[in-house]
């Protein structure tokens, strides 16, 4: 997908300014301010009919009247004058917009309508629209400043800076614009995209992706409202090495309606939307804090496959608490090999040399020890990420000179590394370590986190495009199915069911379990009622003929009292399986981001302990074991306590055929349930022993 339709919105040669101002601190006013203190070299065209000037430059009365044609124009007048200005831009040939004004699709129905007549109106002249109700964006490499913002009063965008940050809020975007520049992390082009009656947030990380200016792609998303160019974007970006890092709010259930008021989107389930960035390796930070330490380290654009973590410390404290840190997100921390161990213990015998390297503060004493330790940290460690704690140490300015001397030259030796730095300094001394090519932050688990986040970056980079195989042909029934009947189809499907059989009277029932062999398991037949426990519809350890009659005449009795109008089939006899885990195959259809398929510990255990693992669908038989394994309870599977190791490898491949199936079955499949599934020790298969199928209406699906 080629997003570079957005370039006459982003990298324009030329603007009109709708409603400009001659006063530099007014909405219409600031953009011009601000391009004229940037030295924007394209043209300006100020439309205001009450002047003959704006700020020093030639006004005209209204679009008709200017002697050229923008690439884009900005809309800063009301609502029904701000539908009125879009039609004329288009008229004019203009092939972007960007909307300031507010009143629209956030407000009310009115203001939706309204909306839709201005995006109808901009996509009738094949216009580019961004907004309304939206704070506007700034590109500083060209001087193009189309915003209101008033974040520039207290500096400009450090320059050169190659983070793109992409933003729903307009507030928020340019508040983590602030603090970015504030910390010196130069970010030079920021989109807010607002209400998105047009352009939507994938449409911008798709021009990033692409953009040869942008190296780190930062985001802030209250809700995807397109996720077919979402996915998009993201899916370019990862293949052009370029890391997105993005804060999703709307986590909580208060946090996602306040998303839908806000932005009038969807934020969806949070998270099938977690799963989905990390499908694409989006690095989803949980704070402000994060995302730009994130984005700080980005800017190396070293990223490791392997990501492994070497400390050296002045501090065993730092050590343990750094530990801790690595340990509580997945970071690897390999020992040193024992003979550099031996190396530096010879050089002080009383360091702790595994890892953390305690270096202790005889370092201090003999300056040279620094570049010792820290040689044979990336030398024999070969560590790929290595972090050195100094403390205020780093920041004396008696000593702190000759540390980054040492420091520089291993560094240099070392270029392929990431090199971060624990120190308390003034922020003078901050930027010289920087200038050597050091990250720096004060709070070492900070640093940390990021350095882990450049090797999820790696693995994401390297890992092979998957290839979407043959989807199968699937025929859904024109309503919800009963189990048996559901059964039948995802067997089919590839997904298969313990040996059972649907009985009509209680001889067949007999019949079926002579067949089967005891126990067997006896559940009411019926597509209305669908949790059957809930009935008590269930009748497990069925040993004898005996039993099976009872248990029928029990079943039709329970479901006429407790589910008088459903319709009943009989009774469903199925072979009880014992010395299996219980897991949980699932499907649902997501508003955003259509079938994802989901699996997790099963039984009752899947709703009070909620380990799951979801995937967009289809998937492959790698990604669906990488779903498995990834669950906390994965454990139970591989032979926990001297248990036989569960068939992994045939639920996996239920899960994947379940994925193709649900991919192919279309919008009239709502959900798919599948608890428990039984698996048992290797070799011997997965079987499902429950299934509810949910089929929508054909109309609705259409």
């Amino acid at each position: 997908m080629d997003f570079s339709s957005l370039d006459p919105l982003i990298s324009p040669r030329s603007i009109a300014i709708i409603g400009a101002s001659d006063e530099p601190s007014r909405i219409g006013g600031r953009p011009i301010s601000y391009m004229q203190q940037r030295g924007f070299k394209g043209v300006i065209y100020p439309v205001n009919p009450k002047r003959q000037t704006v700020q020093g430059i030639t006004a005209y009365a209204d679009v008709a009247s200017l002697p050229g044609v923008p690439d884009v124009g900005i809309v800063a007048v009301p609502a029904e004058s701000a539908v009125e200005a879009i039609d004329a831009l288009g008229r004019k040939g203009c092939k972007a917009a960007i909307v300031f004004t507010a009143g629209f699709a956030e407000v009310d129905e009115a203001g939706a309508a309204m909306q839709d007549r201005m995006v109808a109106a901009a996509k009738r002249h094949s216009m580019r629209l961004l907004g309304p109700n939206c704070l506007g964006l700034f590109n500083d490499s060209i001087g193009f400043y189309p915003t209101f913002t008033a974040s520039f009063d207290s500096g400009w965008p450090v320059p050169g800076g190659r983070i793109g940050i992409a933003s729903q809020s307009g507030a928020y975007g340019t508040h983590l614009f602030s603090l970015a520049r504030d910390r010196n992390i130069g970010a030079g082009i920021v989109v807010t995209t607002g209400n998105e009656g047009e352009v939507a947030l994938g449409d911008v990380l798709g021009w990033m992706a692409q953009s040869p200016d942008i190296d780190v792609i930062c985001s802030y998303a209250e809700g995807i409202r397109e996720s077919e160019k979402f996915l998009a974007a993201l899916s370019l970006a990862r293949a052009n090495r370029k890391p997105v890092v993005m804060m999703k709010v709307g986590r909580s259930e208060l946090g996602g309606a306040a998303a839908q008021s806000h932005t009038a989107s969807i934020a969806g389930d949070d998270a099938i939307t977690d799963a989905v960035l990390q499908e694409f390796g989006v690095v989803r930070a949980r704070n402000t804090e994060e995302l730009l330490d994130v984005a700080y380290a980005a800017q190396k654009r070293i990223y490791p496959a392997y990501n492994t973590l070497g400390v050296m410390t002045v501090s065993g404290g730092a050590g343990v608490l750094i530990s801790d840190a690595a340990d509580a997100v997945g970071f690897p921390m390999p020992a040193m090999p024992q003979p550099a161990q031996d190396k530096l213990r010879s050089l002080i015998s009383f360091c702790a040399p595994r890892n953390p390297v305690d270096c202790t503060a005889q370092a201090i004493n003999q300056i040279e020890l620094v570049g010792e330790f820290t040689r044979s940290m990336a030398a024999d460690g070969g560590y790929a990420s290595c972090l050195i704690f100094f403390s205020q140490v780093g920041g004396s300015r008696t000593v702190a000179p000759k540390i980054r001397a040492q420091l520089k030259t291993v560094m240099d030796e070392h270029p392929d590394r990431l090199w971060a730095l624990s120190i308390i300094a003034p922020p003078d001394m901050i930027r010289e370590y920087e200038a050597d090519g050091f990250l720096v932050f004060e709070d070492p688990t900070r640093a940390v986190t990021a350095l882990h986040a450049m090797g999820r970056f790696g693995v994401a980079f390297a890992k092979a495009e998957t290839v979407a195989g043959i989807l199968p042909k699937v025929s859904l029934p024109a309503s919800t199915p009963s189990e048996a009947e559901g059964k039948r189809i995802l067997a089919a499907a590839g997904v298969p069911a313990v040996p059972e059989r649907g009985c009509a009277d209680v001889e067949a029932a007999v019949k079926a379990a002579l067949d089967f062999g005891f126990p067997v398991v006896l559940k009411i037949l019926s597509p209305d009622i669908l949790h059957k426990s809930e009935i008590g519809g269930v009748l497990l350890d069925i040993e004898s003929e005996a039993a099976v009659r009872e248990g029928f005449a029990t079943l039709i009795e329970r479901a006429g009292k407790r589910a008088p109008s459903a319709k009943l089939e009989g009774v469903l006899v199925a072979k009880q399986i014992k010395g299996a885990v219980e897991m949980a195959l699932g499907m649902v259809r997501d508003p955003v981001f259509g079938p994802v398929a989901m699996v997790g510990l099963g039984g009752i255990f899947i709703e009070v302990l909620k380990d799951v693992t979801f995937r967009r669908c289809p998937f492959d038989i790698a990604e669906a074991e990488a779903m498995i394994r990834g669950l906390k309870g994965f454990p139970l599977l591989d032979g926990i306590r001297g248990r036989k190791p569960a068939d992994v490898r045939a639920l996996a491949q239920a899960l994947a055929n379940l994925s193709a199936f649900a991919a192919a079955a279309g919008p009239q499949l709502i959900s798919i349930d599948i608890n428990p599934l039984l698996v048992l020790p290797a070799g011997e298969g997965a079987f499902a022993a429950d299934a509810v199928l949910e089929i929508g209406p054909m109309e609705s699906a259409k």
